[in-house]
């Protein structure tokens, strides 16, 4: 069955363009912003962002246009389309599981990402209020310790992020999501090239460069390949749900193929300005490229209480991680609110509200898990960090290796080839091949990894 024959209940994309800013804007998050330059500078610099770019090729692009193909085709939440073009291939229905876990991941991952999206936040009004001026290392670090030692700030903007979700995808695809992501993701990119332009002008920019993209193969090591693999994958939001629900709206008529290319090329070219960004300020200020997850609530606050300007320069970065964020928020909400309509014939502010007040709850756990349970430990970890390990490092390597399997293994080759809309055969052949043997070896090896198995 093609896409003509099926249509989604809550609407369609305007154009292939809206779609493709719809997805880029889902990707791009705090990941890219975040956690890109740190893990960057942690694993070699320039070496690591070759290895990353040829991960995005063999992984990322084909599994986002597997992902987005059987969303279009299915037009219904993962759940639902799943085990719908399961039953059309003739295949046992139990598929439509591998969709629910993925939308259970992106539903567990958002309960706490809104309270990490809080943390920017905060560090916006206290940036604005001038509370890094002047500070040293001991101030930063005391100033983040302070924020995870209090529950009810952490709540406080971990509603308001909620309560703005919510409201954006109550309001439905066209106006609340796609009106939100048409004017918030421009001005995030804005933002961060503003940003660019100041370091430009740090003495410090072709340091970060010369970091970036000139290769140290010496730095090329098994363990930082297998890094870049796990990065690729999870900078491009697969196997969360989101991706494919976005596709569900995809026009029929646009290219799933170009669409996929254009995303992860958008996607990891804002991983690499937010490099830019961030690593002259750090090279400038003499700090520590490779200092971790700290890099953003400890080590930038740093550098922008010494710079020039640097209240100006602190809270426009903030802004940009907040818009970041946000439109990735959004996107991990939409499945889950599409399952309760699909489901319970509720109306979309019903369902959204409902998941929204579940995701709001389940914030409650990591907000604690820094202060009063923070002696609670499962297998050695903090609450937070056992969830952020059960999403990130086992449910979505295995809903991404699932739904490889599915793609290429179990479903109608023909109405995969009429989906991807590839024009010539060797494309097509191409793609099944990559999705066969190299995506899934791929993928396993990054899963034998996180388990300490290489």
């Amino acid at each position: 069955m093609t896409t003509s024959n099926r249509k989604s209940i809550h609407g369609e994309w305007h154009s292939r363009w809206t779609f493709i800013l719809a997805a880029t804007a889902a990707a791009v998050g705090l990941g890219n912003i975040w956690k890109f330059p740190y893990v960057a500078g942690q694993n070699g610099g320039s070496a690591f962002v070759l290895v990353y770019l040829i991960a995005i090729m063999i992984i990322g692009i084909p599994l986002m246009m597997a992902e987005i193909a059987l969303g279009r085709n299915g037009r219904q939440n993962p759940a639902n389309t799943m085990q719908t073009i399961a039953l059309e291939a003739g295949r046992n229905t139990s598929w439509r599981w591998v969709g629910f876990m993925a939308m259970l991941s992106g539903f567990l991952i958002l309960s706490y990402y809104s309270v990490i999206a809080g943390w920017t936040l905060d560090y916006l009004i206290k940036t604005i209020s001038g509370e890094f001026v002047g500070i040293d290392s001991a101030q930063a670090n005391t100033i983040f310790q302070h924020l995870l030692a209090s529950p009810l700030v952490m709540l406080f903007w971990h509603s308001l992020i909620m309560i703005c979700t919510v409201g954006t995808v109550a309001l439905g695809l066209q106006k609340g999501i796609e009106n939100a992501i048409r004017y918030i993701f421009p001005m995030m990119v804005i933002l961060l090239l503003l940003l660019i332009g100041y370091s430009i002008h740090t003495h410090a920019f072709m340091l970060a460069v010369t970091f970036l993209f000139t290769p140290d193969f010496s730095q090329l090591t098994p363990h930082m390949i297998l890094i870049a693999l796990g990065q690729a994958f999870f900078s491009l939001s697969l196997a969360m749900g989101c991706i494919m629900m976005y596709g569900a709206y995809l026009p029929s008529r646009a290219s799933v193929a170009s669409a996929a290319v254009a995303i992860a090329a958008a996607d990891t070219g804002i991983a690499l300005l937010a490099g830019l960004a961030v690593f002259p300020i750090v090279f400038f200020n003499h700090l520590e490229p490779s200092s971790g997850p700290g890099l953003i609530f400890q080590t930038l606050p740093l550098a922008f209480g010494r710079m020039p300007y640097g209240t100006l320069f602190g809270t426009m970065f903030f802004l940009m991680l907040i818009f970041a964020a946000f439109t990735s928020t959004i996107s991990l909400l939409e499945p889950t609110t599409a399952w309760i309509i699909e489901n319970f014939r509720t109306s979309r502010w019903a369902a959204a509200s409902i998941a929204g007040t579940i995701i709001w709850l389940l914030g409650f756990v990591t907000i604690l898990s820094f202060n009063y349970w923070s002696q609670i430990k499962i297998f050695g970890l903090s609450i937070f960090s056992a969830i952020d390990y059960l999403t990130a490092n086992i449910m979505l390597p295995l809903v991404g290796l699932m739904l490889a399997i599915f793609a290429v293994w179990r479903v109608n080759k023909d109405m995969m080839r009429d989906e991807l809309q590839l024009k010539h055969k060797v494309l097509f052949n191409s793609w099944r091949f990559v999705m066969r043997y190299i995506t899934p070896v791929a993928i396993i090896i990054v899963f034998l990894h996180v388990w300490g198995v290489l």
